[in-house]
């Protein structure tokens, strides 16, 4: 029975073109589903768009000296055009800087408003006084409070994906001009999610959404058990959409509120241009709602975006929030700053018409249930030993020799043995296996069940070897590629959502279209014949689906990467400029003392943090410090150290740290202590650990 679904994939932000990360966690398995339930007869609007007001894109604004519209210009045209290259079938992809999201957004935030469903409060924000302006979200890095990353936002640590506020941050700088901010007084509106506590715990700890990814249903348990607090809707930013009331005037709707309705505004964009009614998409109970996204958006999409739902009070809520986990290139996670990454248009470029073998690749190492890792040697392997060798031989042999046997026309079969009925009759069954795994949202085992179905197909000829039998048995030879001819049908229609343009070039070689009626994903499990005898195949030689990727291919793309991290290197060895000056005042508040570690030990579950006990002088005292990678616990016990010793404690990890150990680096980069005798690191500035 066909039924209606909205499908949303995360809106990219327009300060960077896509790269595989984004493609694995959000919008291949998400293209894959929507194309699915399209083949199996239902009714899909699958939406997306550039998210154009976030702070990273004011930031690349400020760094390139150009306006935050020219940079949404800019990426939304480059992501667009990537994701249509790629073939991601949206239905939709807008973009929030449309005048139809504009007024979409501000009239959700009215009717919130004026169902008194905001709090109003006046509370202290970091402020940046040399660039005259509050620092939001992404304007400010820190040291993370629960994991001790030293390079958290102000909304969220990348590290350990706790979303925290700015004021929550340790030793806050100004991503802007690199200053301490300060604290100041303003205005804003906030959702006060700890009124909605009870309508989410009952939605989804006592509801039915233990069916949800452990990953997704584990972090919002946690949230909630930690008890919500009230989240910010409003900014003080000059880029995005203005406060629609009274008050809000220098402010502008905070991204997380705005860009969800994005969704809802490419909906209204999408439905008005295909004369379809937005609202069954969106306030129908029979339509069925389904966010893909990576893990660092789990509580936007199903805390914040949820509450703003029940809030407003005539939309229906997801059904699955299918969160992927992240994908790491070549054993280092992915940096978009430190241009490690493997951007969609560089490889649209390297590999042309080759999107199907990055498809593979991203789904059959799929990170859906913990981080995983690609890498170009893997990618190589996929394509050559899966790709080439198991699928595109299969339908080469097959096509190759019914040209050469009998001018490309499927010949007549003469009775089915036990194994041909056996083969019909385990390729019907798989229509049924892949749709279980693609509607588990499991896309890396269909992706699997699909390369057996070729497998199958492969099998099936070895065993019969109708490349034999045709000297012996010309009947028998018939049956026998009458059967694979079906198997090769089978996969042209089922390989559609993982491989679309290799389903597409299959259908030509089988000339699908000159069938009285194309087959459908249900034809196949049902009908026995999908390739009629007498039906007549592509003619001249068939285009092989996949080509060998050879080592000099792979080897250029290593090299790619290498470049990139000599080039990081390089700039993370140059000497730091002078910091701003500071008055002889301020420095003698600072109590430095020569101390010697006494003990140390790893935190447990952390990559940077060790626990250090040292002898200032004066006592013996904890501190805890960000050297673990370069040091072992074994290492620093006995080493003489400088230590700031009268800096306020702070907890990390659940562990009070009571001051700080002074570092530096040495000529070839290396982390060194700070002590009286030691000259190593002269030039570099000190660094606080």
């Amino acid at each position: 029975m066909s039924k209606r679904y909205t499908i949303t994939a995360a809106l990219p932000y327009t300060n960077g073109p896509i790269h595989i990360g984004h493609l694995a966690g959000v919008y291949v398995p998400a293209d894959i589903y929507s194309r699915y339930l399209r083949l199996t007869g239902n009714d899909v609007a699958f939406i997306c768009g550039s998210d154009e007001h976030g702070v990273p894109i004011t930031i690349k604004a400020k760094k390139e000296g150009v306006t935050p519209q020219d940079i949404v210009d800019k990426y939304h045209a480059i992501i667009k055009t990537s994701f249509e290259d790629f073939g991601i079938s949206f239905d939709n992809y807008s973009r929030t800087s449309a005048k139809i999201h504009h007024d979409t957004a501000s009239e959700f935030f009215k009717t919130l408003y004026e169902k008194n469903e905001f709090v109003e409060e006046v509370s202290e924000q970091l402020y940046d006084a040399e660039a005259n302006q509050f620092l939001a979200d992404r304007f400010v890095i820190g040291t993370c409070p629960k994991c001790g990353y030293e390079e958290a936002y102000g909304d969220q640590c990348e590290n350990c994906g706790t979303s925290h506020n700015a004021t929550d941050l340790i030793n806050p700088k100004s991503a802007i001009t690199g200053n301490t901010p300060t604290l100041k007084e303003t205005k804003h509106w906030f959702l006060p999610l700890n009124k909605h506590e009870e309508f989410l715990t009952e939605w989804i700890l006592n509801g039915h959404k233990k069916d949800w990814k452990p990953n997704v249903y584990g972090q919002v348990k946690s949230w909630i058990d930690d008890g919500l607090r009230p989240r910010a809707v409003t900014r003080d930013l000059d880029w995005g959409i203005p406060v629609p009331i009274e008050g809000g005037e220098g402010k502008v709707l905070y991204v997380w509120f705005d860009a969800p309705i994005g969704y809802i505004s490419a909906t209204k964009e999408w439905a008005e241009r295909e004369g379809k009614n937005w609202e069954d998409y969106w306030k129908d109970e029979d339509t069925t709602l389904v966010h893909f996204i990576g893990k660092d958006n789990i509580v936007f999409h199903c805390i914040i975006f949820p509450s703003m739902l029940k809030a407003e009070g005539s939309y229906i809520l997801p059904e699955n929030v299918p969160a992927n986990e992240f994908l790491n290139l070549e054993g280092n996670k992915l940096s978009t700053s430190k241009n490690w990454a493997v951007w969609l248009p560089d490889y649209l470029q390297d590999f042309p018409n080759q999107q199907d073998v990055l498809r593979y690749a991203l789904t059959a190492n799929a990170p859906e249930t913990k981080d995983n890792d690609f890498t170009w040697k893997d990618f190589q392997a996929r394509n050559n030993n899966e790709l080439v060798a198991i699928f595109g031989n299969f339908i080469n042999r097959v096509a190759v020799l019914t040209n050469k046997y009998y001018n490309g026309v499927i010949p007549e079969s003469s009775g089915f043995k036990a194994i041909d009925e056996d083969t019909l009759a385990a390729v019907k069954a798989y229509p049924a296996v892949i749709s279980s795994s693609i509607e588990r949202y499991r896309f890396r085992e269909a992706s699997q069940e699909l390369m057996n179905l070729a497998r199958l197909g492969n099998k099936y000829l070895a065993d019969e070897e109708p490349w034999k039998t045709i000297k012996t048995d010309e009947e028998r030879t018939k049956t026998v590629m009458f059967v694979a001819l079906q198997i090769a049908s089978a996969l042209a229609v089922l390989s559609e959502p993982i491989l679309p343009f290799t389903s597409e070039k299959l259908k030509t070689i089988l000339c699908h279209s000159e069938l009285e009626s194309e087959s459908t994903w249900n034809d196949v499990s049902t009908k026995d014949i999908l390739l009629p005898s007498g039906h007549q195949l592509q003619e001249g030689k068939p285009e092989l689906l996949f080509t060998k990727i050879e080592d000099k291919q792979i080897e250029a793309q290593l090299e790619k990467l290498e470049a990139s991290k000599k080039a990081n290197e390089a700039a993370n060895k140059a000497t730091e400029p002078q910091k701003d000056e500071i008055t002889f005042e301020d420095f003698t508040k600072l109590d430095l003392r020569v101390g010697t570690i006494l003990e140390a030990e790893k935190m447990p579950k952390t990559k940077k943090l060790l626990v250090l006990k040292v002898d200032t002088g004066i006592d013996t005292r904890t501190i805890v410090s960000g050297i673990a990678e370069s040091f072992k616990p074994e290492e620093v016990v006995g080493k003489r150290v400088t230590v700031l010793v009268n800096l306020a404690p702070r907890k990390l990890r659940g562990v009070e740290s009571q001051g700080m150990i002074l570092m530096t680096e040495d000529a070839s980069g290396n982390l060194v202590f700070v002590n009286p005798d030691d000259s190593s690191g002269v030039g570099n500035g000190l660094q606080i650990s």
